[in-house]
């Protein structure tokens, strides 16, 4: 039900714009993922939007170090990992949509130029590639009471200068009162003299205003409380009402932040730049809940994340935060270990990995890491440890059945025999050249490009009835969202079966496996597609959920 309507009675959604300033990496997404959720919690319907700078087509092609993870949505974009903010704190599934860049923005542009769509005009940034961003961002807007759309990177930015002059028309272009703009500034605290300082803050407004918008809401990351004599100086310097200068202060869980930024009057001061008042009264029960199972949890489990990029802790957001979802479903809480997979590749694991209470192998592309990850699905599969391996983790878990259960020594994957140019391996995984999507069959080469040639979005699956993955979902139809190119060799499926190594899960023509779990295994699952991206705190998804309560249950026995 949309709750905003126009004076004529039209559906008309609100626009928020959410900007930075000061310097990167303020909390951007969480902020506009937080105000989603307590827009909700109002009434109102929302989808939230990103707007990146750099020019990658999309964040595809980045290394995990570069960018974090990717994040993935139903339809098969690959998205900047703020979307999963938004997914996980408003439930409203992303898609392609709600994401874009500057490099497809630029694409889209010369793609038409070449088509001679502009009718020989010559190309400028202003207009054609702004009236392309304005185009975009006002893609579904008849769909929700409130678009929150935020800016990538720091006003001031060059590459972001064509996003900041879009959305000064698009405000212009709609009725008066339909968009404000929500800013993001630090607030630095000095030690020495023991004072926040406001210079900052006010010169990130200037740049702002430099280039014609000027925020209606100022958002202040401090680590001290701000005194009221420094939120009247912002307000006065910055041209805010005082009541518009929402203090942003560190918080202990992420899941604290609806909350955090209601107190601080944040959703309030939103709706009243709108003029929407009365407002309706918030409905916060499932954040204080939510609040209360990650403050207070009755236990604690350890959980071995064995990856390659274990340095940059958001190359695995959403694994993260998807353990931690499964914690407050069971109770506990999750003490997450960064385990480099290339430390044990040719030594014995066991120092490594003995004491946790169960194993996690993420996915991840290319060879290196890959031998200590088979070493520690080997370890979890012979100590009765449980194991949840996510695409390359399963793969490496059936590359290691296939070493140890039927012999198959030289079992390996076409993946690095491929990235070292001749054939080492007896391929158990292999490149996936062709497969079926929705009503069309979709083909790939090994050196097609890279960016958006995988198995992207959403699947379907057929699980096996009476299997572990089965009782644990409660159903034996699911649809999960995958990432690769590569997938694990059904030929040796009879043989890995006889010895206990259970395909489960299979795709609904049974020509590509979902799910391997071990018959005689206390919890030991692989999966192909990526759960995690579809886990949130107030549903967490059954195999986190399941995955933790057996990590419970062996703490319980030590």
């Amino acid at each position: 039900m949309r709750a905003l309507t126009d004076h004529g009675g039209f559906l008309l959604a609100r626009y928020i714009f959410i900007t930075g300033g000061v310097v990167s990496s303020l909390g951007k997404g969480l902020a506009s993922a937080a105000l989603g959720a307590l827009l909700q919690a109002r009434g109102f319907s929302v989808r939230l939007r990103k707007l990146d700078p750099y020019l990658n087509v999309d964040p595809g092609t980045m290394s995990p170090f570069e960018h974090g993870e990717v994040f993935v949505t139903d339809d098969g974009a690959e998205t900047d990992l703020d979307l999963g903010h938004y997914e996980r704190f408003t439930g409203v599934a992303a898609r392609q949509t709600d994401s874009v860049s500057s490099g497809r923005i630029y694409s889209d542009v010369l793609e038409k130029e070449r088509r001679g769509d502009y009718l020989g005009k010559t190309i400028q940034v202003v207009p054609h590639v702004t009236n392309q961003i304005k185009d975009f961002v006002g893609i579904g807007d008849d769909e929700v009471d409130f678009m929150l759309c935020e800016i990538g990177g720091t006003v001031g930015d060059i590459e972001g200068l064509p996003f900041f002059e879009a959305i000064r028309q698009f405000s212009h272009d709609k009725p008066r009162g339909q968009c404000i703009f929500m800013h993001l500034t630090l607030l630095p605290y000095l030690a020495a003299s023991g004072e926040l300082k406001t210079k900052p803050t006010q010169h990130s407004v200037k740049e702002l205003q430099s280039i014609g918008i000027a925020p209606d809401v100022l958002v202040c990351r401090s680590e001290q409380p701000i005194p009221e004599k420094e939120r009247e100086k912002i307000a006065l310097f910055c041209n805010v009402r005082k009541e518009a200068v929402v203090a942003a202060y560190d918080l202990k869980s992420i899941y604290e932040a609806p909350l955090a930024y209601h107190e601080q009057g944040l959703d309030q001061a939103v709706l009243d730049a709108f003029g929407i008042n009365p407002a309706p009264k918030p409905q916060l029960d499932k954040w204080l809940d939510v609040q209360d199972r990650v403050n207070n949890p009755e236990g604690q489990v350890k959980v071995a994340i064995v990856g390659k990029y274990t340095q940059l802790e958001d190359a695995y957001k959403s694994i993260k935060e998807a353990l931690t979802h499964g914690g407050m479903a069971n109770r506990v809480k999750v003490q997450i270990e960064w385990v480099d997979a290339e430390l044990f590749e040719k030594e014995d694991p066991a120092p490594h990995l003995e004491g946790f209470d169960a194993i996690l192998v993420p996915g991840g592309f290319g060879e290196r890491g890959t031998e200590g990850k088979i070493k520690a699905a080997q370890f979890a599969r012979e100590r009765k440890v449980p194991y949840l391996g996510i695409c390359l983790g399963m793969q490496m878990a059936v590359i290691e059945a296939a070493r140890n259960l039927i012999d198959v020594k030289d079992a390996g994957s076409e993946e690095f025999d491929h990235e070292a140019g001749g054939k080492r391996f007896t391929p158990v995984v292999y490149h996936l050249k062709e497969w079926v999507q929705g009503n069309h069959k979709v083909k790939r080469k090994a050196d097609d490009d890279k960016g958006g040639t995988m198995r992207l979005g959403a699947y379907d699956a057929a699980l096996k009835e009476g299997s572990k993955v089965a009782d644990v979902y409660g159903t034996c139809a699911i649809e999960e969202r995958h990432r690769h190119r590569y997938e694990v060799d059904i030929k040796f499926k009879e043989q890995l079966e006889a010895q206990g190594l259970i395909f489960s899960g299979m795709s609904p023509d049974g020509r590509l496996p979902e799910i391997v779990e071990v018959a005689d295994h206390p919890w030991y699952i692989g999966v192909q597609f990526h759960p995690e991206l579809k886990s949130k705190p107030f549903d967490p998804h059954p195999l986190f959920k399941d995955f933790v309560r057996a990590a419970k249950d062996t703490a319980l026995l030590v």
